[in-house]
């Protein structure tokens, strides 16, 4: 994601910056190809608008980084979280900045990544009284500006997150568990019939959803928080962390389970 929103503001002539210190190969050559400039944190904290854009679980160690370069330059800037984040993570970034590092902004990225002839993702916006995010739209970005403190975007994302993954999840667990007690050809024919937009939905999403299943499992453990251990739904996004903890394990140990679910999506 983080690629497609840099290369989607290059086209629309925006300079963007990246660090990329201990990072794969692979992420080094997503960031050149989209016409990043790879540069050192001292020019991260001198850029006008910082977007974090990683995994969930790297939110808060991202956030420490670039707050400890800023106060090394006692420097201020405006920086915006769009990681997939309970609001609880987005007020402990917050507070990482405190008031003498600048401006924190709460952001959510709801949509793919930006492709050609789209308008690309909606990124949701709280907390930005300032209109700190409107440069973004100037450079081609779609920002929905949330009337809010800091959490309110980050609990669209959950809610949203919740119902889009939440779905994907339920069919992949339901559609492995009828291929082990030899339901599954019965379960397909019926999810044609009586639920085609669902079943279209698990066509796609599922195998879309296994290059990504390692970075889901935190943002199903950031739900479950969002929802709190009163609510009983907590627990239904603490097993879908597992499920996605398997599914990224499947995916590293040859995808057994993703060919047995590929057969199955495909009638083969």
């Amino acid at each position: 994601m983080g690629s497609a929103i840099a290369r989607r503001l290059v086209e629309n002539r925006a300079r963007v910056v990246t660090y990329l210190e201990g990072r794969s190969a692979s992420t080094v050559e997503r960031a050149k190809a989209a016409g990043m400039e790879p540069v050192g944190l001292d020019a991260i904290a001198a850029s006008r608008l910082i977007l974090s854009i990683v995994p969930p679980a790297e939110a808060v160690a991202v956030a420490k980084q670039v707050a400890a370069e800023l106060r090394r330059r006692g420097s201020k800037t405006t920086f915006m979280d769009c990681n997939a984040i309970s609001p609880k993570t987005m007020g402990e970034v917050a507070a990482i900045f405190g008031s003498d590092c600048g401006v924190v902004l709460d952001g959510s990225i709801i949509g793919g990544p930006p492709k050609p002839g789209q308008k690309g993702p909606k990124l949701y916006v709280s907390g930005d009284a300032a209109n700190d995010s409107g440069v973004l739209v100037e450079h081609g970005l779609q920002v929905r500006r949330i009337d809010g403190a800091i959490g309110a975007a980050s609990a669209l994302k959950m809610c949203y997150a919740g119902i889009n993954k939440g779905v994907t999840g339920l069919g992949t667990a339901m559609l492995l568990a009828a291929i082990r007690s030899g339901a599954d050809a019965a379960l397909k024919r019926e999810l044609q019939e009586s639920l085609p937009d669902l079943d279209a939905k698990f066509v796609h999403g599922i195998p879309d959803m296994y290059p990504k299943a390692y970075r889901w499992v935190a943002e199903m453990e950031e739900i479950s928080e969002f929802l709190g251990e009163d609510d009983p739904a907590a627990l239904i996004f603490k097993g879908m962390a597992g499920l996605y903890r398997k599914m990224a394990r499947d995916r590293e140990e040859g995808g057994l389970l993703a060919d047995q679910l590929g057969k199955l999506n495909s009638g083969s």
